[in-house]
């Protein structure tokens, strides 16, 4: 598809993080964009303030005159979106181009130089930090990150267009759209079983992915990995390593040894040792693109991290109150873990939203055996998205397979009631889902209780 002979964008959840960063894009690509997203959110206001017409009834009456010329209006949509959807059917009915999101992220990212962070977890952050870096060492980049970057308000970043950096997603196998010139894999943990069957097909996908990069690509991979390829994390057997580290006022003190030389006194200050694996990971990135190393260290040094990513609520001498996005288990192990070295004597409480009937499903005990961790559980209903639900698979079942002293099933809307009412300093909620919606409501209760 030539993308010059289209001048109408119409986006189908547009406020969703994937579209929202590319409806921005083509904004600075001077097309005509709007779109129609179910509900509104801080998303759907940053794009309407970029003029952007914004649907929230699912109604093809409602689309404007300019896009019911067919031959120059592109359809976007993403898995998300149900067939159900009177807009995309109508679109569909009248012979309209219609293109998934992740089809279109490749015709936009091929034509130029590619970074692609890939990654079951850690992909978020990691584009993120690296995007910060780019921006901060003035790299002509595009960068489209899947979460808000505390930094710039924005999941999208434009300062040029000789690089485009990018969260590659394997969900529906959208990164095998990519074609990157430079790639990291965060991770391969099981995960969207209902896409790939089995972690032998996840594993598959992600070998599809190594395999779509271009001839003499730059790839680094995970240490705890099996690709054959150069490897970054904390042992000295890895090709890029972290040693030395130290943590001073809740910082991350650190040195960074790779093939060529070693750099001394890095300072990052998001918790959680998998969010430093994170800055190796974007910092060995942006020393292969010739970035100062300067500049680099500067702007670790002032990351602010990414919204819903150990995000602070609520930090005072009598409570704490963090939330993140961790919606499986190797994530909740992660988050709990960097709970634990930066309050090691101190009972946790978490809030855990579960995310899809499948992923709830196919790795009950994991979760339960993560969430058992933790000094007390507040259970949500699952966030279906997507999916029907599934006979016998709900808060109820995986609730009983956790061990913890205090487990309780609740309704959302009684969240914050129910934290202030356990009396525990560390609290923390967690999910993929509208989990986040209750976070004022959770911090200003916790705030001014007596």
């Amino acid at each position: 598809m030539n993308l010059d002979n289209i001048d109408n964008m119409f986006f189908i959840g547009i406020g969703g993080m994937g579209m929202s960063s590319l409806a921005e894009y083509f904004v600075n690509e001077k097309k005509y964009v709007s779109g129609y997203d179910r509900d509104i959110s801080e998303n759907t206001n940053r794009l309407q303030k970029l003029e952007i017409e914004i649907l929230f009834n699912d109604s093809f009456d409602e689309v404007e005159d300019k896009l019911l010329n067919k031959e120059n209006t592109l359809i976007v949509f993403t898995p998300a979106i149900p067939n159900s959807n009177n807009l995309l059917t109508e679109f569909r009915k009248n012979n309209y181009h219609c293109i998934k999101r992740a089809e279109l992220l490749g015709l936009v990212v091929n034509k130029g130089k590619c970074i692609a962070i890939a990654g079951t977890h850690g992909k978020t952050t990691t584009t993120s930090i690296l995007a910060h870096l780019l921006n901060s060492s003035n790299i002509s980049a595009t960068s489209f990150i899947g979460g808000i970057s505390e930094n710039y308000n924005s999941n999208f970043l434009y300062n040029g267009n000789q690089l485009f950096l990018v969260e590659a997603d394997e969900y529906d196998r959208s990164f095998l759209n990519l074609n990157p010139n430079y790639a990291c894999i965060t991770s391969v943990d099981p995960d969207h079983l209902d896409i790939y069957n089995d972690f032998s097909g996840l594993e598959k996908g992600f070998i599809s992915f190594i395999n779509n990069m271009q001839e003499n690509g730059f790839l680094i991979v995970q240490e705890s990995l099996s690709f054959d390829y150069p490897k970054y994390g904390f042992s000295s057997n890895s090709d890029y390593y972290i040693e030395n580290i130290r943590i001073d006022d809740g910082n991350y003190l650190f040195d960074i040894r790779t093939p060529d030389s070693i750099y001394n006194n890095l300072i990052f200050s998001i918790p959680g040792r998998h969010n430093l694996m994170n800055a190796l990971a974007a910092f060995v990135i942006a020393i292969k693109l010739g970035c100062n190393i300067d500049l680099i260290k500067s702007a670790l040094l002032n990351f602010k991290g990414v919204k819903r990513r150990f995000t602070y609520h609520l930090k005072n001498k009598d409570r704490i109150y963090i939330d993140d996005y961790a919606h499986h288990p190797k994530e909740i192990d992660s988050v709990f873990n960097a709970l634990k070295e930066i309050y090691p004597d101190q009972h946790i409480l978490v809030a855990f939203q579960p995310h899809l009937f499948t992923r709830t499903r196919d790795f009950g005990e994991e979760f339960a055996n993560s969430l058992s961790k933790f000094d007390a559980v507040l259970l949500l209903d699952i966030y279906p998205a997507r999916e029907d639900p599934i006979d016998g698979i709900n808060s109820l079942w995986l609730i009983n397979k956790i061990s913890s002293p205090i487990k309780k099933l609740i309704d959302k809307s009684d969240l914050a009631t129910e934290i202030l009412k356990q009396n525990i300093k560390i609290n923390i909620t967690l999910g993929a889902g509208d989990i986040a919606d209750q976070c004022m409501n959770i911090k200003n209760s916790l705030q001014y209780a007596n």
